[in-house]
C-alpha cells in the first residue's frame, strides 16, 4: 500500500539524491496525522461549544479529581500559559458559567477554580466525544499495534519532553 508520502519521499530521492530523505517516512506521517487529529479536535469541540484553550483548562479541572478544583497557578503550570492569559481565561470560563471562584481558606489572599456543573457536564461530553473521534483515526491499527506506536513515539518524546533537546 502506497501513500502521498511515498510520493514526496520518491520526488526528493529523484531532485536531491544526495540527501538521505529517509525521515520523510516516519515525520510527514506524523505531520498529517496531527493536522488529522487537530480536525477531529475542532469538531469535537465545536459540537460542545468550546474552544481548544477552553477544553484545555476544563479538562485540567476535571483530571483533578473531586472537588475538581486547583488554584490559577496550577491551572497555569498544568497549560503552560502566562498569568494574564490565565486570568483572562478564568473570566471567561466563568462568565459562561462552566467555573466558578471561590476563596482559598488555605490562603487568605487566594483563591480557587472550580468546575460548576455545567462545566463537567460539557467537559465530559466532549471528551467522550473526542475519544470516540480518536478511536476512529486509529482504526486501522490493531490494538496491539497501537502500544507498539505508543511506546515508539514515547521513546522519540522523551528528550523533548524532559528538556535534553533544549525545547
Amino acid at each position: 500500500m502506497r501513500d502521498e508520502v511515498d510520493e514526496l519521499v520518491t520526488s526528493w530521492r529523484r531532485e536531491r539524491p544526495d540527501l538521505d530523505v529517509s525521515p520523510l517516512h516516519v515525520l510527514s506521517r506524523v505531520s498529517r496525522l496531527a493536522k488529522h487529529l487537530d480536525r477531529a479536535r475542532r469538531a469535537s469541540f465545536a459540537e460542545h461549544g468550546l474552544e481548544p484553550w477552553e477544553f484545555d483548562v476544563l479538562t485540567t479541572l476535571r483530571r483533578a479529581g473531586e472537588p475538581y478544583e486547583l488554584s490559577p497557578g496550577a491551572l497555569l503550570r498544568a497549560t503552560l500559559v502566562t498569568s494574564g492569559t490565565m486570568t483572562n481565561r478564568i473570566d471567561r470560563l466563568a462568565a459562561a458559567r462552566l467555573v466558578r471562584r471561590r476563596p482559598d481558606p488555605e490562603d487568605r489572599r487566594g483563591v480557587l477554580v472550580s468546575l460548576t456543573d455545567l462545566g463537567r457536564e460539557r467537559v465530559d461530553e466532549a471528551f467522550a466525544d473526542l475519544l470516540r473521534r480518536e478511536h476512529e483515526l486509529l482504526a486501522g491499527l490493531a490494538p496491539a499495534d497501537q502500544q507498539t506506536l505508543a511506546t515508539l513515539l514515547r521513546t522519540i518524546l522523551a528528550p523533548f519532553d524532559s528538556g535534553e533537546n533544549g525545547s
